[in-house]
């Protein structure tokens, strides 16, 4: 399974202002998580034509309240979504608390992408952001390839 990992986008409108390089990845993905801040439902249906979705709410997603899921299973690997996942100090623990049966944690709002151990086998990933990269040298956007219970992850700069 390939899936496509994004966060952050703040789509005002449609998909058009994503960079070509996320269109051509949307074009390959078996699924799309997108861990928050899509911001409008114009680009929530225009994702979910491209592939599959699943989101969860970001504190920019107002149009989207109430229709958004917290967790999801793709192929045997347990995988819990949230936007914010607070400070980098103790966010290991914090996750942990929060998802501890997900083998993956994906987080967004930093726009920062980070993809690291968490604790007890679980992966922390941030896929940052393709079109908002703040502090960050480039935007980014995120990989997973999930296959039978393994999981390999990666991060794209754009």
């Amino acid at each position: 399974m390939n899936v496509l990992v994004l966060a952050d986008t703040h789509l005002r409108g449609g998909i058009d202002r994503l960079p070509p390089e996320v269109l051509e990845a949307l074009g390959t993905a078996d699924l799309v998580l997108h861990a928050g801040d899509v911001v409008t439902a114009r680009a929530y249906r225009e994702l979910a034509e491209a592939a599959p979705v699943r989101a969860v709410l970001g504190n920019n997603d107002h149009e989207l309240a109430g229709c958004l899921p917290h967790a999801v299973e793709l192929d045997g690997v347990r995988v819990g979504m949230v936007h914010d996942s607070g400070p980098a100090a103790g966010r290991a623990g914090r996750l942990h608390r929060r998802f501890p049966l997900a083998d993956l944690v994906v987080f967004g709002h930093s726009h920062a992408p980070c993809d690291e151990p968490g604790l007890e086998g679980q992966r922390l990933f941030n896929p940052g952001s393709p079109t908002q990269r703040r502090r960050q040298p480039r935007p980014s956007l995120g990989r997973l390839e999930i296959s039978a219970g393994r999981l390999r992850t990666s991060v794209a700069l754009l």
